[in-house]
């Protein structure tokens, strides 16, 4: 089985990474951090602070960027991302992600969030999405730990 935890490079999308391999080692499972990127969508990479201000879409470029940071935060994770359209609906997001867990045989999906009082069902945010799937099982995870 699989841990499976949407990322994006955000905070919460790093602390989600980060429990799911503290739990992923505890229980012998693998587990893969998956990105959507939006082709050719400026505007959304710079939003997530994929890109600078400065820099044109480069899909190769942004790919490496969170590589990078998935394997600074959770060295024993493994690193997909996904290709979508330009459109950045919540569905066109979190869809991608939910076929993902479930081809992956993911038994959990552990799911950052930076509103804590309100945990997925922000505007901002495509967990109340990924969360309504029953295929597996899904985890919050709202700060990161300091060790």
């Amino acid at each position: 089985m699989t841990f499976v935890v949407p990322f994006d490079g955000s905070t919460g999308s790093e602390a989600a990474l980060v429990r799911a391999c503290e739990i992923g080692e505890a229980m012998g499972e693998t587990v893969v951090a998956v990105t959507v990127v939006p082709t050719g969508n400026t505007d959304y990479a710079r939003s997530k602070g994929w890109l600078d201000a400065a820099e044109s879409f480069d899909s190769e470029a942004i790919v490496a960027r969170l590589t990078d940071q998935v394997m600074a935060a959770a060295p024993d994770a493994t690193f997909e991302h996904l290709e979508s359209s330009r459109d950045v609906s919540g569905n066109s997001i979190a869809k991608p992600i939910r076929r993902f867990a479930r081809d992956n045989g993911a038994s959990m999906v552990f799911i950052g969030s930076n509103n804590t009082g309100r945990l997925t069902t922000s505007l901002s945010s495509v967990g109340d999405r990924i969360s309504t799937d029953q295929s597996y099982d899904v985890v919050i995870v709202r700060q990161q730990r300091s060790a």
